[in-house]
């Protein structure tokens, strides 16, 4: 299956992150389309502006509704439409699965002070944020967008597993990783990882998964829970937390 993402921006030439790399090389091989459609290409000002000053006052400008809706409307099947806007859900590594599964997405890039809410009630699907914060428009949120979810489409990345492993995908974050040299300023590459036992291995890492969760995240792992084998492994790590583990246990 391949997934196109159609992206209206009035910076089309903003993308080369995501159109080199991972998502460049899935580009090639057609598993990912990225489709940029210029909005400035649709406006019918006489002089080109994509915006105007907003009715009742207010600082900025607002993106006006005309050129953004035939934009919209040149893409024949635009699938899913999103507004990348800080009013939306925060994107995590749910949604990004979610999405991966759609053969069609539109992302729609605000800029200014944000979008003539006609567009918003007429075209968009749903609004989606990378965070709780402001940027200056949506074209860099929509990379992060374009990149987490092309990484959850099969045949994307050269290591099948390797998405499966990152942090976030099972609600913990990734295990601390190892490579060359095995002595680096005194500090040795943990035995275990040079033993070739596969499955003291697995239990390392899940353990060092739990351990880093615990320590950096701690709201991911009361959000997804502990289970009793789970709970032993860390519980061997940081005795002095027993109880708190204990309670992260579900059931």
């Amino acid at each position: 299956m391949m997934i196109t993402f159609n992206i209206l921006t009035i910076f089309p030439d903003i993308f080369a992150p995501v159109e080199n790399g991972v998502v460049g090389r899935a580009a090639a091989k057609g598993i990912i389309g990225i489709r940029k459609i210029n909005i400035r290409d649709f406006t019918l000002d006489k002089h080109g502006n994509t915006d105007d000053y907003p009715y009742g006052g207010g600082d900025g400008m607002l993106m006006t509704a005309q050129p953004v809706t035939d934009a919209w409307r040149s893409i024949g099947n635009p699938g899913l439409t999103v507004l990348l806007s800080p009013k939306g859900p925060r994107l995590d590594q749910c949604k990004c699965m979610e999405l991966a599964s759609l053969e069609h997405i539109t992302l729609v890039c605000g800029r200014y002070e944000g979008l003539d809410q006609r567009i918003i009630d007429s075209i968009v699907d749903e609004e989606i944020s990378i965070g709780d914060y402001v940027i200056s428009g949506g074209e860099i949120a929509a990379m992060v967008l374009v990149d987490a979810v092309s990484r959850m489409v099969p045949g994307v990345l050269g290591n099948e597993n390797g998405g499966t492993n990152d942090s976030h995908f099972n609600g913990l974050l990734e295990y601390p990783q190892y490579t060359r040299p095995e002595v680096f300023e005194g500090i040795r590459v943990p035995d275990v990882l040079l033993s070739g036992n596969h499955e003291e291995i697995r239990k390392y890492r899940l353990a060092g998964s739990l351990l880093e969760t615990f320590r950096k995240r701690p709201d991911m792992l009361a959000k997804r829970g502990l289970s009793r084998k789970e709970a032993e492994l860390l519980s061997a790590l940081i005795p002095g937390e027993s109880a708190r583990i204990i309670a992260l246990i579900k059931e």
